[in-house]
């Protein structure tokens, strides 16, 4: 019997999916929270509005924040690892850094996730815990990432750009702390917005290095036995 040809498929579609599902899942849940008058209207990247959290905490969207965000960390650790074979497969310089500490940011948030809607000290330091070290583990690897894609010739220019939006992101935390010493209580009106820019931004390079993907086609080849 002849083995059948193997097949490539394009990582693109599956990229798009892991980019845009922590946004999709995030404001699904706030529409959801507002339209059964658990949370009341506003804009949630401008002052006074809701955390990310309280989007997860009541109702139907209880349930599509749990879902959605786990799936998407599940396909969030998939997609550094594959960002690591990407990487890999074109130096000799071999490393699983990217792939290990995205792993650890997904873990971190779906440790946030399975606290989110349960009170007591324990699970609010589980939550605080898990955001943190989701956003701090994240730029680290979209910076590593960002910072290899520039030194080489083909992706030099995307690189750029990425290490340009992360800069952004960087200087939107370093401003939020500087307000937090400055404003002291009255900053509590802007920083449930600032989070919400943050996992915007975060979202967005992710969903640029998809582009990239893209541009350079990138590929995964299945055979068949």
């Amino acid at each position: 019997m002849c083995a059948s040809k193997p097949t490539t498929n394009r990582l693109y579609p599956l990229g798009l999916l892991i980019a845009l599902l922590p946004l999709f899942t995030i404001h699904l849940c706030l529409l959801l929270s507002f339209s059964e008058n658990k949370l009341e209207w506003c804009n949630p990247y401008w002052l006074d509005c809701h955390s990310i959290s309280a989007t997860g905490q009541h109702g139907l969207a209880y349930f599509v924040f749990k879902g959605g965000m786990l799936t998407a960390m599940v396909l969030l650790a998939l997609f550094w690892w594959i960002n690591q074979w990407w990487l890999n497969s074109q130096t000799t310089e071999a490393s699983v850094l990217i792939g290990w500490l995205g792993s650890l940011a997904s873990l971190a948030l779906v440790i946030y996730t399975l606290s989110l809607g349960h009170d007591g000290n324990i699970p609010y330091l589980l939550r605080r815990i898990g955001v943190i070290s989701y956003l701090g583990l994240t730029f680290i690897c979209q910076l590593l990432l960002s910072a290899s894609l520039q030194r080489k010739a083909a992706t030099q220019v995307q690189g750029r750009h990425l290490l340009m939006l992360s800069t952004l992101t960087l200087v939107l935390a370093l401003i939020s702390l500087a307000l937090d010493a400055a404003l002291g209580a009255q900053y509590k009106r802007l920083e449930n917005a600032v989070e919400w820019g943050l996992i915007l931004l975060i979202n967005l390079h992710a969903l640029f290095i998809v582009g990239v993907w893209r541009k350079v086609d990138l590929r995964v080849t299945l055979r068949h036995q």
